[in-house]
């Protein structure tokens, strides 16, 4: 049997330039080899994973078309951020002050970024989307976690949400941007901030969710196994970029709330997603020789781009794009491995 193909996608900001730049060269890739002639990223996942600015990509990548293909290429994935990114993390003088950088209310207003997510999604619906899918956030009110998944939208509509609103919640960082107040197609309402703060990596919640999906059924693919165990999963993973800022002891034995405030959000993801990465990577190495090498963990440096994740200023828009060309340059040969494999298991 073919096997099941998960794309998963950290969460980081802006810094999901570098995944979404990433992704637009493996397209390239399969799209070269492909015989079935040119296709989305959308269309070569058989589940895609993703967290904050990982779960605003998956949810362009698996957006359908009039055909119930993929709506939305890698490049036009990207270019939301390369065109626009600019313009979600800007704030007026005011609102800068207002803010306090953070300390007394969220640092940026979300109007840009709700006009996007309704301009790119528009009124599709989680259960509408054209492949399996999940994108973790939080319940505040509640205190749980969430995952918005297709197979749960479509089975009942407490949990089908419209895409826009699950993209705006899996992105709601807390002092980034305000919850997401949102509501289901039944009338279920949440309120949400970003999946980052327990899942940043996703990948073993979309190993989890791969476990318990009829793939055969639902992918209308008899060469595709239900439940399938892990020596039956091709797992691609993409961070956004390896951040290893120092935090100092002198400076850091004395911090109180403030400021432990940046260091602690930097801290559990990062360690999140390290932690993710360890536990499917000792996963793979259990199972046969063959099996073995079918999980790819990539991680691209920063080279000169910043490691917050608002920094969305021309020159860092373009540092980003950059450190994601250079990942590209340098590791083509796995890309390309990557992409033969995909197409093996099509």
């Amino acid at each position: 049997m073919k096997k099941i193909r998960i794309l998963s996608i950290d969460g980081g900001g802006i810094r999901g330039i570098l995944p979404g730049t990433i992704l637009t060269y493996l397209e390239a890739a399969i799209n070269r080899i492909d015989p079935k002639g040119p296709r989305k990223i959308g269309d070569y996942f058989d589940l895609i994973a993703g967290t904050s600015t990982g779960g605003i990509l998956t949810c362009l990548y698996l957006i359908p078309d009039t055909n119930g293909k993929a709506r939305y290429s890698a490049v036009d994935a990207l270019n939301l951020y390369l065109d626009h990114g600019g313009s979600i993390f800007r704030r007026s003088l005011w609102e800068r002050i207002s803010s306090g950088a953070g300390i007394i209310h969220s640092k940026y207003p979300v109007n840009t970024l709700e006009t996007l997510l309704q301009e790119y999604c528009g009124e599709t619906t989680l259960a509408e989307l054209i492949k399996p899918s999940l994108i973790p956030a939080y319940e505040i009110t509640d205190r749980k976690a969430v995952f918005f998944t297709s197979s749960d939208a479509g089975e009942d509509p407490i949990y089908n949400f419209k895409v826009k609103d699950v993209a705006r919640a899996t992105a709601a960082a807390p002092t980034y941007f305000k919850p997401a107040h949102i509501s289901s197609l039944s009338g279920q309402l949440w309120a949400l901030i970003d999946g980052g703060v327990f899942a940043n990596n996703p990948t073993l919640c979309a190993f989890a969710e791969a476990r318990k999906t009829a793939f055969a059924d639902c992918l209308r693919n008899p060469e595709k196994p239900n439940s399938p165990a892990a020596k039956q999963m091709l797992i691609v993973t993409i961070g956004t970029g390896s951040t290893k800022k120092p935090y100092h002891f002198r400076k850091m034995r004395n911090a109180g709330k403030i400021g432990w405030l940046e260091p602690i959000i930097d801290i559990l993801m990062s360690g999140n997603s390290e932690t993710v990465d360890y536990q499917l990577h000792q996963m793979f190495l259990s199972l046969d020789a063959a099996d073995q090498h079918d999980y790819y963990r990539m991680e691209p440096g920063l080279k000169e781009a910043c490691s917050e994740m608002d920094i969305a200023s021309p020159e860092n828009i373009a540092n980003l794009h950059q450190a994601g060309l250079t990942y590209i340059s340098d590791h083509a040969d796995l890309l390309n491995e990557i992409a033969q494999k995909i197409m093996l298991y099509d």
